[in-house]
């Protein structure tokens, strides 16, 4: 299991103490210090059957670029491109199993999927 995570953050803090917890084995990834690609990111998107502006957290100041621009197929790619750009714009835990089930792990009932 991989766990995408901002150690600032009090919902990733939650989702790795329960996974500790529950003594399950997981990397971390620090994905502000270690930005995802845009290809990972796609198929981020593609396995939380979600469009980039789904994953983008709208209230950070670096999402002020991307207020106006349309959510739509043609301006995907600069979506995701900001993302890559400005990961503090990412939603956060992104958790990741081995068979490949993906979910933001936001709340406590997404948290649980994940825990034996």
């Amino acid at each position: 299991m991989e766990i995408w995570i901002n150690p600032a953050c009090s919902k990733c803090r939650t989702a790795t103490k329960a996974l500790d917890g529950a003594g399950v084995t997981y990397t971390v990834r620090r994905y502000l210090d270690d930005p995802p690609t845009a290809e990972e990111l796609t198929e981020v998107l593609a396995r939380l059957n979600l469009e980039p502006w789904d994953l983008v957290r709208h209230n950070e100041p670096d999402a002020k670029p991307l207020r106006d621009l349309r959510r739509d197929p043609a301006n995907r790619a600069t979506w995701i491109e900001a993302m890559v750009t400005h990961p503090i714009l990412i939603q956060r835990p992104i958790l990741t199993a081995d068979d490949a089930t993906t979910a933001i792990a936001r709340d406590p009932e997404t948290l649980s999927r994940f825990l034996p």
